[in-house]
């Protein structure tokens, strides 16, 4: 299955209508996780031509409600956005260069961590932020 096709396909799947933007910026999301709207703008314009700042931010608001893309905010980083959608990872941020990467559920299932007292909410997602410094930047300390 192609990219496209793909991304055709996930859009009818939570009932989108497919648009050019929708399905370039789907594609670009797979192959570039944590990606910021500015990063997705670039890639979009280079794609189609003249794509307005407001259209950008419409797609990846309306496929982050939709359950297409995940949008995660580390502390003191722009708005970042992924497609690894289906499972409840977690993320480990560079304090010196902002690299991210995924890493697996910290213990067992989803939602990973269990609250010493869930105060009568049923947890369906834990979001955990792990932070250090990437090989690179650790080496230049």
């Amino acid at each position: 299955m192609s990219e496209v096709d793909n991304a055709e396909d996930r859009l009818r799947g939570v009932g989108l209508r497919i648009t050019a933007p929708r399905v370039a910026a789907l594609g670009f999301l797979d192959g570039h996780p944590h990606a910021t709207a500015d990063d997705v703008a670039e890639f979009l314009r280079g794609r189609l031509g003249t794509v307005a700042t407001q259209t950008v931010y419409d797609v990846l608001r309306v496929c982050a409600e939709k359950g297409l893309l995940r949008r995660i905010e580390p502390a003191g980083s722009a708005v970042r956005y992924e497609a690894r959608v289906a499972d409840n990872h977690h993320h480990l941020v560079c304090r010196s260069c902002a690299r991210i990467v995924d890493i697996d559920c910290a213990v067992g299932a989803a939602p990973c961590l269990t609250a010493d007292d869930d105060h009568g909410f049923l947890i369906d997602e834990a979001e955990v932020t792990f932070w250090g410094y990437c090989p690179d930047c650790a080496a230049a300390r």
